[in-house]
């Protein structure tokens, strides 16, 4: 079985490695690439020897699935239609831009039953599994603290010509480093922890001066009484720790699985240290992220093919993909009043 796989719209960098990804696969062909802009779809059809439709119904006809990389205002248009064309679906996180937006897409999926998948990249890493595992298998014994940082230097890179990005413009993006790099973190925390009970945050443009977030931090709290920290920004040159986690009977910390890091950690990425070890008794992962790798957001169309041969199951579906955009909402409530904001996510 040979699945026709169809990317909408190039807008969103990441569509690249998702065509790389469909193009190496040998249970998959690229069916075609449609975008609004007809010059970026052209440009990428010819790239990644895809044929380009202008028509989007057209594409919709010759293909058995979609993935969806455009502008995040874009998504909830983009999966109505794909949907009420029985397409599966696979879209690029964030969800949407607002919760309202999101409804919108879980509406248009509950209707059609299309197979939908959100994507998290964060999900297929198997370093993050093996992190998960030790900490939900109990060998750092009942947490406490967790603190995630997680960004790039997008913003800071691009200077003046962001403001000719739709990245740069909340009303296309939905915001900036909260939204955009934040809410892999949240998903990392939803994943690890559940939902939260409540979330406070501050966010700043001051850096670079933008209409959105450059820079963000949030505090958000459990039912259990365990806390965590979100620290995210698009001006992060280079970074060492990403994920650290504290709990009775030890620490984890992951480094090499964001941008900021990349180039700059050192094996071994995954470090523990045992309570009642000597002070000097970290123990190293041989594991490898697959972002220092090189081949972290390929995996997210690479998981959507086993699903859509019944071999998987999406590892973040629609409610992943709302419950994240609650939080980051949230979130950005907190800034605006100063205030932490109360969540009650199903």
């Amino acid at each position: 079985m040979t699945i026709r796989f169809a990317i909408l719209s190039f807008a969103h960098y990441h569509a690249n490695f998702w065509a790389q990804a469909i193009n190496a696969a040998p249970d998959a062909v690229l069916a075609g690439i449609w975008d609004d802009h007809p010059a970026r779809g052209e440009q990428a059809a010819a790239q990644y020897s895809a044929p380009f439709y202008a028509d989007l119904d057209a594409l919709l006809a010759d293909c058995d699935a979609v993935g969806i990389t455009s502008e995040t205002a874009k998504h909830a248009d983009l999966v109505e239609r794909a949907a009420a064309a029985g397409k599966p679906i696979l879209l690029e996180k964030p969800m949407a831009t607002s919760a309202a937006e999101a409804r919108r897409i879980q509406a248009a999926v509950e209707r059609s039953g299309v197979l939908f998948m959100q994507n998290f990249p964060k999900r297929y890493d198997p370093i993050n599994h093996e992190l998960i595992a030790r900490a939900h298998g109990g060998e750092l014994g009942k947490l406490s603290l967790v603190r995630v940082r997680h960004g790039n230097y997008h913003l800071l890179q691009l200077g003046d010509d962001v403001h000719n990005q739709w990245f740069g413009n909340p009303a296309l993006s939905g915001g900036g480093a909260l939204i955009d790099e934040g809410i892999h973190a949240i998903d990392f925390l939803l994943w690890l922890l559940g939902p939260p009970r409540q979330v406070y945050a501050a966010i700043s443009s001051a850096t670079l001066g933008l209409p959105l977030e450059d820079t963000a931090l949030m505090l958000l709290t459990y039912a259990n009484g365990v806390m965590a920290e979100v620290a995210t920004s698009n001006t992060l040159v280079a970074a060492e720790e990403s994920i650290e986690i504290y709990g009775t009977g030890g620490s984890a910390i992951l480094s090499g699985v964001d941008l900021a890091s990349r180039d700059f950690s050192r094996p071994p990425y995954l470090k523990f240290h045992r309570h009642g070890t000597p002070r000097d008794g970290w123990q190293g992962s041989a594991t490898v992220p697959y972002f220092r790798q090189g081949n972290f957001h390929q995996q997210g169309p690479l998981h959507f093919l086993r699903c859509l041969k019944g071999e998987a199951a999406p590892v973040a579906t629609l409610r992943e993909g709302l419950n994240s955009l609650l939080i980051v909402e949230a979130a950005y409530r907190s800034a605006q009043t100063g205030t932490a904001q109360t969540l009650d996510l199903a």
